[in-house]
């Protein structure tokens, strides 16, 4: 399993997902699907347009990776979670065929997924990239649509090691004739995904050539805007995260595309799902706030961009003293993620519940070469709980670095 032991668990290639999904009557070419690549806000992506689908009245399936708390969180309709008889169930019936094939766990969840989406008889199922995007186990597809959210540094030993190269990776779930909404310019790759959507004949979509938002007050609502014209006035998202202004720009351009595509999406459904995305979903783990005095908020970003916004993020709040709860995992060059970090926090350093995760002392050592300052506690929540022993009523703890530290927490 990659998200536990790295890239041993990876089979970069479809032919098992091919073969396990030929063994089940091929159930991903029995409803529609939205494809959603991306090194960052690929999942706030995915679960945003899974909300606007499910306010717009459609049966919308999800599948997304990691999981947080429990693994049927990968595989939701309407945001319910699949059942656990079902998982029981399809693992036994395909027993046999995984005997011979010999999948990985990551190709034996999504042909459960796009199962579980033909049975349940979804519309439409969102479906987000597990790693990179052209050997993805979720590219056999043919999708009405494609999102690549952004593409930063993170999986270089796999995916490449320049910008440009990861972008290929991710370009190739740019499908002949299907369009493709890109999230954000970025100098280094925009012209991978022009010289791949020309190749195939894909209309392309850059949402910041159509969309822009505006902070419109103190509450931090949005004004959201297309060609200079406000559309929505005083929108409030309930995902919290400053990078989500960046986020929704890729989603309202896919929205808009799946509305010329002659889908019924109206101006309230989608003022509605944007604003309810995590009681739509189910979705954790996004600046997600866990107590108030002293302010506590988690959240799952994990490589240098992810990690840049979450400290823009903590910048902009009030508060006496910073206390970080922080662990990474071990396969990572973390370096300049430590020196993107905040020097007057107060660390603990605390390793999470993986064979992934870096060992605590490792990282503390690695984080006081870079200036940190902290003690070892190993247990997350026995680090957290430190941190709110010794904490005041107006200071903030963060907690994160790294999916599986914001997984372990007790509280979410």
């Amino acid at each position: 399993m990659f998200h536990r032991i790295g890239a041993a668990a990876l089979k970069p290639d479809l032919t098992n997902t091919l073969a396990l999904c030929a063994a089940l009557g091929n159930p991903q070419e029995r409803f529609k699907t939205i494809h959603v690549a991306g090194t960052n806000g690929k999942g706030s992506t995915s679960h945003t347009l899974a909300a606007v689908l499910q306010t717009a009245g459609y049966k919308t399936g999800l599948f997304t990776s990691p999981h947080l708390k429990s693994f049927t969180e990968r595989i939701r309709v309407s945001g319910q979670p699949v059942e656990e008889a079902f998982v029981v169930d399809f693992v036994n019936r395909i027993r046999a065929a995984a005997d011979t094939i010999e999948p990985s766990f990551f190709e034996v969840t999504v042909a459960m997924a796009f199962d579980y989406f033909a049975q349940q008889q979804v519309d439409v199922a969102v479906i987000e990239v597990g790693l990179g995007g052209r050997l993805d186990s979720t590219n056999i597809i043919m999708p009405v649509l494609s999102v690549i959210t952004n593409i930063g540094w993170d999986h270089q030993d796999i995916l490449g090691d320049t910008l440009p190269k990861i972008a290929a990776e991710k370009a190739g779930i740019i499908k002949p004739a299907v369009p493709v909404v890109i999230s954000q310019h970025q100098p280094q790759t925009d012209d991978v995904f022009m010289a791949k959507a020309q190749r195939e004949s894909a209309p392309l979509i850059f949402a910041p050539d159509r969309y822009s938002v505006r902070v419109s007050d103190a509450s931090a609502s949005l004004d959201i805007y297309r060609d200079g014209v406000c559309l929505f006035e005083g929108v409030t998202l309930d995902l919290q995260g400053i990078y989500q202004q960046k986020n929704i720009l890729g989603a309202l351009a896919a929205v808009e595309e799946l509305q010329r595509q002659g889908w019924a999406i109206t101006p309230e459904h989608i003022r509605r799902g944007v604003g309810q995305v995590m009681a739509l979903t189910g979705l954790k783990g996004r600046w997600q706030r866990l107590g108030q005095h002293p302010l506590i908020v988690c959240d799952t970003g994990h490589n240098a961009d992810g990690i840049a916004e979450v400290v823009r993020q903590i910048r902009l709040q009030q508060y006496n003293r910073l206390w970080v709860v922080f662990g990474v995992v071990k396969d990572k060059d973390i370096r300049h993620v430590l020196q993107l970090l905040p020097k007057d926090a107060n660390y603990y350093f605390c390793q999470a519940s993986v064979p992934r995760a870096l060992d605590a002392e490792a990282l503390a050592t690695q984080a006081r070469a870079e200036g940190l300052q902290g003690e070892v506690v190993r247990d997350v929540n026995e680090a957290l709980a430190q941190a709110k022993a010794n904490a005041g009523p107006d200071d903030m703890i963060f907690v994160g670095g790294s999916t599986f530290v914001v997984a372990d927490l007790a509280g979410i």
